[in-house]
């Protein structure tokens, strides 16, 4: 495709003069000739344009109008401006190239000037798409390699939730609903975008403090004694203690002390483990300070904790387990409706609530035949 260059000037028998002196090279350029800055930008919005070529002094909008408008586009701002004036011109010449203008070029207009400043344009151009498709390459390669990182990353999550889930005889598909479920609650509940999707990735590692708890109690048929119960709910420390987010490496060459590195160190920050912790740590905390492991209340139990307990108990209540039916969902949400402020924050519930068809739909989609005892 031949380079295109557009030329602009008020005067027409000036236009025509550079048809005359341009015709040879017509093979080599497509060249567009118009009157006004108007017809230009006019040009410039409806087609590729690889050098502009324009008067300064026209009437009603000038070259300056021009050049404004042409800098102040992101679509044209890469376009080189060749700017034909009057040699004595001086100060306008300033104010052109202040402006954006590329080069400038005196009246009246060389020939072999003319030509020589156009292929100079017209080289900067190339170089610079060139540059721009370079860059759009490698953000695009950039952008691929991010979504395979993230896909790995969510991949693993969930297989390191399954972890806890093989253990305790749940289905793998219990955490993909409790995240999903999450995630409806945060959006219901008016939170920032990021918060829905961590807590989506997050929630589903609630219980991986279970692979902390002996085989003999977390397997164990019928109903577990106090001390049993004492054992069981080390998961949350377990699993607040797996994710935390203090990270201890061992420095290499030599047998030196762990280091820990904080959030001094490097802003070493990981919101991703901070509620991931969280939630390990304190969604069995109960709104009204009977829950464990600290025996936090209201809202001192951290936010995406008190959503977790809403989405973990529906899950529990509607789903079947080899030793459990599913309970259908009038029954599930008369038995949550009497723990709203005991168990559960009432805003928490309230958009729990208000979010029952997108819950029954989660359910539905999700759901997996039982095996049998």
């Amino acid at each position: 495709m031949t380079p295109r260059v557009l030329f602009v000037d008020d005067d027409p028998k000036f236009l025509d003069g550079l048809r005359r002196m341009l015709r040879p090279y017509r093979k080599e350029w497509t060249m567009i000739f118009v009157g006004s800055a108007a017809e230009a930008l006019r040009e410039m919005s409806g087609s590729t344009v690889d050098t502009l070529v324009t008067d300064l002094q026209m009437d009603r909008q000038t070259g300056f109008d021009l050049l404004r408008a042409v800098s102040a586009s992101s679509g044209l701002g890469h376009v080189p401006v060749i700017i034909m004036t009057g040699a004595a011109e001086r100060d306008l010449k300033r104010r052109a190239l202040d402006l954006g203008a590329t080069d400038l070029l005196n009246k009246p207009v060389d020939s072999a000037d003319l030509i020589a400043r156009i292929r100079s344009a017209l080289r900067l151009k190339s170089y610079q798409d060139q540059i721009r498709d370079q860059n759009e390459l490698l953000e695009r390669k950039v952008r691929d390699r991010t979504r395979e990182l993230d896909e790995s990353r969510v991949d693993l999550i969930w297989r390191l939730a399954r972890v806890a889930e093989f253990r305790d005889e749940q289905t793998g598909h219990h955490i993909m609903r409790v995240g999903s479920y999450c995630k409806v609650l945060a959006d219901a509940l008016g939170m920032p975008h990021d918060f829905a999707e961590t807590i989506f990735l997050t929630s589903p590692l609630h219980d991986i403090g279970k692979i902390g708890i002996p085989d003999a109690i977390l397997r164990r048929p019928g109903t577990l004694t106090a001390a049993d119960w004492n054992v069981m709910r080390r998961h949350c420390a377990i699993g607040a203690e797996i994710l935390r987010q203090d990270i201890w490496m061992q420095p290499p060459g030599g047998d030196h002390p762990p280091v820990e590195q904080s959030e001094g160190d490097g802003g070493r920050r990981n919101p991703f483990l901070e509620m991931a912790s969280a939630i390990a740590l304190a969604h069995h905390e109960w709104w009204d300070g009977t829950g464990y492991p600290c025996g936090l209340s209201g809202e001192a139990i951290p936010l995406e904790a008190r959503i977790v307990a809403v989405a973990d108990v529906y899950d529990a209540l509607s789903s079947a387990r080899p030793y459990k039916p599913a309970l259908p969902e009038d029954k599930v949400v008369d038995i949550m409706d009497r723990q709203v402020r005991t168990h559960f924050d009432p805003a928490v519930y309230e958009a729990f609530r208000r979010s029952r068809t997108a819950f029954r739909d989660i359910l539905s989609r999700l759901s997996e035949p039982v095996k049998a005892a």
